[in-house]
């Protein structure tokens, strides 16, 4: 049997980590995705570098089957749900489209280092700013550190790197007092985490989600 999620006691919540790179959080119906990077593949074909289109259709595709399967009524992006520069092309396309069949699922992101044209992109979201502090988390973009609350962040796109395999694999890294979601968005890549004594990686693979502790 395949476990698709992990449940997990973070700062006195139960919270569960999901194979498909995203947290659930129960208590407030609310899914929680980092590091989207929409349009990305549209920024890096204008650079001139060739790359396979329906990357954003796919991760869309993730997306829904995820907020089926919560139940969420909320979907927070903790930053980076832009790559860069908004321009009319297919993406947005499959995004309105995405978002007209979610009418009813509160959509909501953080202020990530690439977000520069997100005020402006129509996107039809709440923004956030670039901090929210909702005890017991404080839920940022970049993993700072926070006096009181356990902060939930992305940013920088945890990997594993496991004997034997050549692929990275994405993991949740879960330390004392920050938890770092993985890049929800398949095209991007990572860094290599070695998790120190009393810090744990969950490692998402093949439809599962497998703790590993340092």
């Amino acid at each position: 049997m395949v476990d698709d999620r992990l449940m997990v006691e973070v700062a006195g919540e139960r919270l569960e980590l999901l194979a498909d790179r995203a947290l659930h959080w129960p208590t407030r119906r609310r899914l929680l995705v980092a590091d989207l990077h929409l349009g990305k593949g549209d920024v890096f074909r204008r650079a001139g570098i060739a790359l396979p289109r329906g990357g954003t259709s796919h991760d869309l595709e993730r997306l829904a089957r995820l907020v089926a399967a919560t139940r969420a009524e909320e979907l927070w992006v903790l930053g980076d749900l832009l790559h860069g520069p908004v321009y009319e092309t297919a993406w947005q396309h499959a995004w309105r489209g995405w978002r007209v069949a979610h009418a009813s699922l509160r959509v909501a992101s953080l202020v990530g280092n690439h977000d520069r044209a997100l005020a402006a992109s129509g996107m039809e979201i709440d923004l956030l700013g670039a901090a929210v502090d909702e005890a017991p988390f404080a839920f940022r973009h970049e993993p700072t550190a926070h006096a009181s609350l356990h902060v939930m962040c992305g940013h920088l796109h945890p990997q594993v790197a496991l004997p034997g395999l050549r692929r990275r694999l994405p993991a949740f890294w879960l330390r004392p007092g920050v938890t770092v979601l993985p890049a929800f968005s398949a095209f991007t890549g990572g860094v290599v985490v070695q998790p120190s004594a009393g810090e744990r990686l969950a490692v998402c693979a093949q439809g599962s989600v497998t703790m590993v502790r340092g």
